[in-house]
C-alpha cells in the first residue's frame, strides 16, 4: 500500500449540516474539498451511510475521501436520518424516506458554489445499495456511480432470502446487528451537550427489530420490489461501475448490471474479494489501486476527460485458479479476463449428466446440521471465513462426481443445476453445491446454489409440492469464475438442508433425485479467448495500478483480554445437538485521535439437533460502548432471538441502553409471524 501525503490540490475538511425537503431534519456532513473551490468548481461525490462517520467508518472514510478531494473533487460522507449525528429517526433499510433524503443531497451539493453541478454516488454495502436506488430516481445532476458489493435484487440476492429460502444466518444476525447499530447515540461534540441525549432518546423510543418487518414479507412482493433496480434498469441514466468479489454474497449483481445497462454506461470489475473495497489489501487478494481506477471513472463522466475507462472490456473478472480447501487465502492465484459483452461470447452451456441412463434413484435426506462448513455468508476478509474442506458436508450430502478430468475446464458465470425429483413432503428445499475434488480426496467449494421448492414456479408465491409426483426443477448458483485442473473431479453435492445459512421448513422430508434426468449445466470459457484480448482496439493485458490512498487514521486497535474464536462448532452427543458459535469481528474496539474509546463485542450463536428442523435456535447479542474521558459514556446492550414452531416464527428481543451508567430506554418485544413460505 502507498499513502500519499502531498496532492496538487490542497485540501480541506469541514462539518456542515444539509437540509431536507421537509424543512425540519437536517443530516450531518462531512466534507473534503480543494480549499480553492470557490474559485475553480469541482464536482461531487457522495457517499451515505448509516455506520457513524465519526468513528466507525472513520478509519476508512480517512484513506478515500481526502484522495479524492486532493484530485479536484468535493469529497462528501453522509449520515443517514436517524444515524450518527443527523437528526431525525431511523427508519427500514432503504425506505423511501431515505431515498427522498438521498435526493435532497445530491441537489444540495450541485447548488453549492464550490460545485460544478455534476455529483457522483459511490458506496459499497449499503452505501453501494442507496448509489443504485438514487440512481434509479435519477435526480439530474447525478451522472455516475460506483457501486461496490451491492444488489439489484433485494429479495433474492440480499441478508433476507436466497431461492426463496430464508437466510437463517443472516436474516437474524445483520437484524441484530441493526438494532444494535441504529441505538447508538449521536456524538455531544457534533450535536452538542445539550442535544444529544434528547436526541437519542427520541431514536430509541422509535426503534423497531428489522426481523419483524422482514420475515412478514416470505414472498417477493410490493416491499422488495422497492430499491430492486432489477425491475427496471432502464430508470438509471447515471454511468455504473460496478464491482464485486467472488467471495462476496452480491457479486451476481455485477453479472446483470453489465448485462442489462447499455454499453455505454456501464463496466463490471469481479475480483477475487470478500465484502470488502478492493484496495484494503485484505484476504483474498491480490488488491487493486481501486482509488486510481475509480477515478478514472469520476474524471470520464463527472468531468468529461477521456481517461480510456470506457474503451476497457465491459465486464473483467478474475479467474481463479485452482486451490487446496482453506479459510483464507492472502492470495488467490489466478489471472485477469476481459468480455466486451455478457453474456460472453467466450463462454458455452457444457450440460453434464448427474447419470448414466439406468442409474437408479437417489435419496436425499440430509442430517439437519448439514451446512456447518459453509463458512461465513458476508466473508469480511477474517480468518475463518471462507468454507473449509468440504469432505464432512460432502459425507452429509448426495454426491455426483464426475470422471477425473483429462484437461484443464475453466468456467466463467452463474452454473445451473437441473434436477428431476420428488419431494416426500409439502416443503422442502433443495440445495446444491460444486466442489473441486482432488485426487487426494480433499473438497474445495467452488459454488453453490439454494431453491425453496415453495417458490420454483416464481419467488412471488408459494406452491406446495404434491407428494408422488417427479417435477424437473432448475436453479442457478452463484456466479463464478475458477479453473478445475487436469486430473481433478467435478462434484455435485445435493442436499435439503442447509443450516443455519437456510432456515429449514417444519417438517423433516425426504428428495428422491433421478439422476439419469438431472445435469450440471456449467458456463465454460474457452481458453482461446485470451488469445484475441489482446488485440482489441490495440489494448494490452488488463492491468491494475498498486492500491493508493491517503494516510490512515491513527486508530489504536485493542486486542480484547481473552481471545474467542471467530468460529467454534461444538456437539453435544446426549443431545444430539449442533451448536456454532461466531464472532462477526467487524473491528473490535478502537480508540481514536479525539480521545473517542468505542469498544464493540458480538456474538452469534446458532443451535441445532440433527434430526429436528424445529430445534433451529438463533441468537444476536450486541454489546457497545462509546466514552470519551469522564465527560461522555454510552452503553448499548442488544439480544435478538429466532425460533420457530410449524405454523409460525417467534421473534424475541431487547435492548438497554445508558448514560453515564443510568438507564436512557429499556425496550423488548416479542412478536410473532405465520410462515407463509419459509
Amino acid at each position: 500500500m502507498k499513502y500519499r501525503e502531498h496532492f496538487d490540490r490542497q485540501v480541506a475538511c469541514e462539518d456542515v449540516w444539509i437540509p431536507t425537503r421537509d424543512g425540519r431534519t437536517h443530516l450531518h456532513a462531512r466534507i473534503w474539498r480543494p480549499t480553492d473551490a470557490e474559485t475553480d468548481p469541482v464536482p461531487a461525490l457522495l457517499e451515505y451511510l448509516p455506520y457513524r462517520k465519526t468513528d466507525w467508518t472513520a478509519p476508512r472514510d480517512a484513506q478515500r475521501h481526502p484522495w479524492y478531494a486532493g484530485h479536484g473533487y468535493a469529497s462528501v460522507r453522509v449520515d443517514i436520518r436517524g444515524h450518527g449525528d443527523s437528526e431525525g429517526t431511523p427508519g427500514d433499510e432503504y425506505d423511501a424516506q431515505e431515498l427522498a433524503d438521498g435526493v435532497d443531497v445530491v441537489n444540495w451539493l450541485a447548488e453549492q458554489p464550490w460545485c460544478t453541478g455534476k455529483v457522483g454516488m459511490f458506496g459499497i454495502s449499503w452505501g453501494g445499495f442507496n448509489s443504485l436506488q438514487i440512481a434509479a430516481l435519477a435526480p439530474e445532476p447525478l451522472k455516475a456511480i460506483v457501486t461496490v458489493c451491492s444488489t439489484d435484487d433485494r429479495y433474492d440476492n440480499d441478508v433476507h432470502y436466497t431461492g426463496g429460502a430464508v437466510l437463517g444466518i443472516d436474516m437474524l444476525a445483520w437484524a441484530g446487528t441493526m438494532l444494535a447499530f441504529a441505538a447508538r447515540p449521536p456524538d455531544p461534540t457534533s450535536v452538542g451537550e445539550d442535544r444529544w441525549l434528547p436526541m437519542w432518546r427520541e431514536r430509541l423510543e422509535a426503534l423497531d427489530p428489522f426481523l419483524h418487518t422482514w420475515l412478514a414479507h416470505q414472498q417477493r412482493d410490493d416491499y422488495w420490489r422497492h430499491g430492486s433496480v432489477c425491475e427496471d434498469y432502464t430508470a438509471i441514466d447515471a454511468a455504473v461501475l460496478a464491482v464485486g468479489g467472488w467471495n462476496d454474497p452480491y457479486r451476481d449483481t455485477v453479472l446483470r448490471l453489465v448485462e442489462h445497462l447499455p454499453d455505454d454506461r456501464v463496466r463490471g470489475i469481479v475480483g477475487p474479494w470478500s465484502h470488502q473495497y478492493p484496495d484494503r489489501g485484505l484476504p483474498p487478494g491480490p488488491a487493486i489501486g481501486f482509488l486510481q481506477e475509480t477515478l478514472r471513472w469520476w474524471d470520464q463522466h463527472l468531468k468529461g476527460e477521456d481517461t480510456g475507462v470506457m474503451r476497457e472490456p465491459k465486464l473483467r473478472a478474475w479467474l481463479n485458479d485452482p486451490v487446496p480447501p482453506a479459510t483464507s487465502y492472502d492470495v488467490m492465484p489466478g489471472r485477469w479476463v476481459g468480455d466486451d459483452n455478457w453474456p460472453s461470447q467466450s463462454v458455452s452451456w457444457d450440460e453434464r449428466p448427474l447419470g448414466r441412463t439406468a442409474a437408479a434413484p437417489v435419496l436425499v435426506r440430509s442430517p439437519q446440521h448439514t451446512g456447518l462448513d459453509a463458512g461465513r455468508f458476508f466473508p469480511f476478509g477474517n480468518a475463518s471465513d471462507l468454507p473449509p474442506d468440504q469432505r464432512e458436508e460432502d459425507g452429509r450430502s448426495v454426491c455426483f462426481d464426475s470422471a477425473p478430468l483429462d484437461g484443464r475446464v475453466e468456467i466463467l458465470g452463474r452454473p445451473r443445476v437441473r434436477l428431476r425429483l420428488d419431494s416426500a413432503v409439502p416443503r422442502a428445499h433443495v440445495v446444491a453445491r460444486v466442489c473441486d475434488v482432488a485426487p487426494d480426496g480433499s473438497s474445495t467449494l467452488v459454488t453453490r446454489g439454494v431453491l425453496n421448492l415453495l417458490s420454483r414456479h416464481g419467488r412471488d408465491r408459494a406452491v406446495e409440492w404434491t407428494p408422488g409426483t417427479y417435477e424437473t426443477v432448475e436453479f442457478e448458483l452463484n456466479g463464478i469464475g475458477y479453473a478445475f485442473p487436469p486430473g481433478h473431479r467435478i462434484r455435485v453435492a445435493v442436499s435439503d438442508t442447509y443450516w443455519p445459512w437456510v432456515w429449514p421448513h417444519g417438517e423433516r422430508g425426504r428428495l428422491t433425485v433421478l439422476p439419469a434426468d438431472s445435469a450440471l449445466l456449467l458456463p465454460v470459457r474457452d481458453p482461446a479467448s485470451d488469445e484475441h484480448e489482446d488485440e482489441h482496439e490495440g489494448r494490452g493485458p488488463i492491468r491494475f495500478e498498486e492500491p493508493e490512498q491517503a494516510p490512515p487514521l491513527p486508530v489504536t486497535y485493542e486486542r480484547p483480554a481473552e481471545a474467542t474464536p471467530e468460529r467454534l462448532v461444538t456437539y453435544d452427543v446426549a443431545k444430539g445437538e449442533w451448536t456454532l458459535e461466531v464472532d462477526p469481528n467487524y473491528g473490535g474496539s478502537r480508540v481514536y485521535p479525539d480521545g473517542l474509546r468505542y469498544e464493540e463485542s458480538a456474538r452469534e450463536t446458532y443451535r441445532i439437533r440433527a434430526d429436528d428442523p424445529l430445534s433451529a435456535v438463533a441468537v444476536s447479542e450486541w454489546t457497545i460502548r462509546l466514552r470519551r474521558g469522564d465527560d461522555w459514556d454510552a452503553e448499548i446492550m442488544t439480544r435478538t432471538e429466532l425460533r420457530a414452531t410449524a405454523t409460525e416464527f417467534i421473534m424475541d428481543s431487547r435492548m438497554e441502553t445508558r448514560a453515564d451508567g443510568e438507564t436512557v430506554v429499556k425496550r423488548a418485544w416479542h412478536r410473532t409471524t405465520p410462515r407463509t413460505s419459509a
